[in-house]
């Protein structure tokens, strides 16, 4: 057999695995290309990583996993989360005796939740300071979309209220906006690695004035399934109101997140920006805000100039003595923007007022007064897409919020089933060009437990959205924020007739 033969052979075959689909086709006699335009498969593997939720005694964690269905998904495959070590344990099991590991690793081999097959929510809980971060892999039927919900109640204390964060997909670059070495805050960046080998990144911070002068953020090393948490504070001496935290990853890759707690208004989770760009959306910041801190950076050398809106229910909007926000080259600027909302639902739509510059930019949102005052984030974020999903939703105690800063759009909403029952649900919601719209959401039908929001684009423009989750005492402020990016559960794959002719070169 000749050496062509055999590389088209081994393609094919290459194909075949990654997607799970293969198809030839005889050539067309009229010899016009009428090869078919690339198909979207469904994802056969996915990974999610969940940083560790909390360090006070006082913490309790709810995770609740779903995948949602997916047309032409295998039907076989499966889910699992696995603890992993922290970073200055990485190794220690095989170090210590036999008594150690049964003492420790049994614990460690029991997350609080496992998953179960599409469409089936799934909730766990776990309480206490010593919760660990989780690793997770899906395939197969269940690696389309698969999402996990880590949601932590903090009673007292710093950080204290309502944390939430879904949890990512391993990566080698994470921009975040909003972080802080301010007195008050007391902020972490989280590293988790899911692979075999170790993580090598380089932490930068930049303030006001620049990058802050910092070796301790160089070169760290995050060991094999295992995460680690660095103390901002510890990677510079300096004090600054608004920092923008750079994640770069040298070798191998990881998850990343930071938790930004504060003395006065409690915390939250800050996820990863959306990647730089010219123009961004910073979806759902809830109607009754009493503070909305807008940060930006621009990692280029080029200042960037930009127009800020808010997409209101009523049209786009100039929020007054705010017009627009100039970004210095390589500096994080901040911007006070009060009560931008006054009671609606709304979202920051940021665009150039005259040269492209990519920028990356997050809100830090507070809620409440004196001293029931709780703080989120919204994080710039890319559009649903086809189909995006959040999990742990809870009756009476979510809002969704929907944006089409651009065209009108048409999007359709499903509500699972509960994770102790209930029936799916679903609406189709239509969203006029630069509105945002808190919608009325699907709830399942005799609902138990917590559930999730599936959203899907139908039509029109793209569409931005997050979903606001508020604490079960309602005279408290604590809410968490979670923007709904487009969930990749499908990939597009090119469609090839066949060249028999190279079989005979």
């Amino acid at each position: 057999m000749k050496r062509t033969t055999l590389s088209l052979i081994a393609c094919a075959t290459a194909l075949a695995a990654i997607t799970g689909f293969a198809a030839v086709s005889a050539p067309d006699d009229s010899g016009t290309d009428t090869a078919a335009p690339a198909a979207r498969l469904p994802v056969e593997r996915t990974s999610l990583l969940c940083p560790a939720p909390s360090t006070s005694d006082l913490a309790e964690t709810a995770y609740t996993s779903f995948t949602p269905v997916t047309k032409g998904a295998d039907g076989k495959g499966g889910a699992e989360l696995a603890t992993a070590e922290t970073a200055e344990d990485g190794g220690k099991n095989e170090k210590d005796d036999t008594d150690d590991k049964s003492d420790k690793g049994d614990e460690k081999e029991k997350p609080p939740v496992q998953p179960k097959a599409p469409g089936t929510p799934v909730a766990g809980k776990a309480t206490g300071a010593d919760t660990p971060a989780l690793i997770g892999t899906a395939e197969g039927g269940n690696a389309p979309g698969w999402t996990v919900q880590q949601t932590t109640e903090v009673a007292a204390g710093t950080g204290r209220g309502l944390q939430g964060v879904n949890c990512t997909a391993p990566d080698t670059e994470f921009w975040f906006p909003g972080a802080s070495t301010a007195t008050g805050r007391t902020d972490y960046v989280h590293l988790t690695n899911p692979d075999d080998s170790a993580a090598v990144v380089d932490i930068e911070l930049y303030g006001k004035d620049g990058a802050l002068k910092s070796t301790v953020g160089e070169g760290v090393t995050v060991p094999p399934h295992s995460s680690e948490s660095l103390l901002l504070s510890t990677l510079s001496e300096v004090k600054q109101d608004d920092l923008t935290v750079h994640v770069g990853v040298r070798s191998g890759r990881l998850g990343a997140a930071v938790q930004a707690l504060d003395d006065k208004t409690g915390g939250d989770w800050l996820t990863a920006a959306a990647d730089p760009a010219s123009e961004l959306v910073l979806p759902g910041i809830p109607k009754d805000a009493t503070a909305v801190r807008l940060v930006l950076f621009t990692p280029g050398g080029t200042d960037a100039d930009l127009k800020v809106r808010l997409a209101s229910p009523s049209g786009l909007l100039t929020p007054a003595g705010h017009e627009t926000v100039h970004v210095k080259a390589g500096m994080t600027t901040g911007v006070d923007l009060g009560e931008v909302t006054r009671g609606e639902a709304g979202s920051l739509v940021l665009t150039p007022t005259d040269k492209a510059v990519p920028v990356v930019a997050a809100v830090r949102v507070v809620r409440g007064k004196g001293d029931e005052q709780e703080s989120a984030f919204v994080p710039a974020t890319e559009p649903v897409g086809a189909r995006a999903t959040v999990a742990d939703n809870r009756a009476k105690r979510t809002t969704l919020a929907l944006s089409a800063p651009g065209e009108a759009a048409q999007v359709k909403v499903t509500a699972s089933a509960g994770t102790e029952g209930g029936t799916p649900a679903t609406k189709t919601y239509t969203i006029k060009a630069g509105t945002t719209q808190n919608v009325d959401a699907p709830v399942p039908a005799g609902l138990k437990g917590a559930y999730a929001l599936t959203v899907e684009t139908v039509s029109g423009g793209p569409v931005h959205a997050s979903r606001t989750l508020t604490g079960s005492d309602d005279d408290v402020a604590a809410f968490t924020v979670q923007t709904l990016p487009d969930d990749r559960g499908t990939v597009s794959v090119p469609n090839a007739d066949d060249d028999l002719s190279v079989l005979q070169k």
